[in-house]
């Protein structure tokens, strides 16, 4: 029976996550509407601003033009007329995708991973946990779902033209079970947005985050937990 409800949330986050992905408000008024429920006349519940990135989770089941969102920890719909999705900009093609690293490279970009086992053992000190969950150096873990982490991050690395970006690695250090095979890495170039997105771990583990570096120089880390 325990076998049996494991596989049926991993089908089911498979068919969540064939979607679900990262996008960006596009909005010539200069911020979206985000709605209670999937209508024109629904109350809005807040606003998220043009450039801002969102996480859509699905399609509204009533209407196909609505679209299901997390921002800052708050659900809401949005028109998908006023999205632009982050997989729909200039794909930075892998050339490596492996267990220990992930190589992306067009052009003069290129964007370099690495990754490998974590040594719980020398790290065990750095480790607490509180009613609000688990901490690895006071910030909150991602990928693990009450076990021992197994590999974890230990650099991202992108260059762009002559200019190198170091991902910092406080924004890296808390990011456990990486799975390099579901990275992905998109250019936007009108723009000069470099975006680096990974789907990690699985199950009640699972998370998603994206990475963005904007005109050379690193802006910002969104994670969520993709259902």
């Amino acid at each position: 029976m325990k076998t049996k409800k494991i596989f049926l949330l991993t089908a089911a986050l498979s068919a969540q996550l064939s979607f679900a992905q990262f996008a960006k408000i596009v909005d010539k008024d200069g911020y979206v509407n985000l709605r209670e429920n999937a209508d024109a006349k629904s109350k809005v519940i807040g606003k998220i601003n043009s450039e801002e990135i969102v996480y859509i989770l699905e399609h509204a089941p009533s209407d196909k033009n609505w679209l299901n969102v997390d921002h800052h920890e708050t659900g809401g719909y949005i028109h998908n007329s006023r999205v632009k999705y982050i997989g729909s900009y200039e794909p930075v093609p892998p050339i490596v995708r492996d267990g220990n690293k992930a190589i992306f490279k067009s052009g003069n970009i290129k964007v370099d991973i690495a990754s490998g086992k974590f040594n719980f053992k020398e790290n065990e000190k750095d480790f607490s946990s509180t009613l609000q969950g688990d901490f690895y150096k006071e910030q909150q873990i991602w990928g693990i779902d009450g076990t021992i982490p197994k590999t974890h991050y230990l650099s991202i690395t992108a260059k762009i033209g002559n200019k190198t970006i170091q991902i910092p690695t406080k924004e890296i250090e808390n990011l456990f079970e990486v799975n390099n095979k579901s990275t992905t890495c998109y250019y936007d170039r009108k723009n000069d947005t470099l975006y680096i997105t990974m789907n990690n771990s699985d199950g009640a583990g699972a998370y998603v985050a994206l990475f963005k570096i904007e005109k050379g120089e690193y802006k910002e880390r969104i994670l969520k937990i993709p259902f």
